[in-house]
């Protein structure tokens, strides 16, 4: 499978809420995900972490998606039923190593996910 048809694979995964083969398609040696706050080096934090969000996730569109050599970029928007956010526009730039995804660096407002955790002007893991 080409790095374009590997990310294409992962992303209709995600899309389909099917974390566990979505993690199949990802290194599990040397592994890595870059985004606007955040750092992890396990496949499964990083899918916890990012793609937990699964209640809220209406969708994925795929804008894009961009490959030269095993380089990959796409560009998404992420679709939710959580009002206050609505859609979030996502700019994923991804390395392809073996046929696994390697390196994900994830672009998108940071600022969003804040305000999404930000109830009645209370972060919610700040002690009162």
């Amino acid at each position: 499978m080409s790095p374009k048809e590997l990310v294409t694979r992962f992303i209709s995964l995600i899309r389909a809420q099917q974390f566990d083969q979505a993690k199949e398609l990802l290194a599990t040696d040397s592994f890595e995900y870059i985004g606007p706050n955040m750092r992890f080096t396990d496949p499964e934090d990083m899918l916890s972490y990012l793609f937990g969000m699964a209640g809220i996730q209406k969708d994925i569109a795929v804008r894009q998606i961009t490959a030269e050599d095993n380089s990959v970029f796409a560009a998404l928007d992420y679709k939710t039923y959580f009002e206050p956010i609505g859609d979030v526009r996502i700019a994923i730039w991804l390395m392809v190593k073996d046929d696994k995804i390697v390196k994900v660096e994830g672009f998108y407002n940071a600022a969003v996910v804040e305000n999404m955790l930000n109830v009645d002007g209370q972060l919610p893991f700040m002690i009162p």
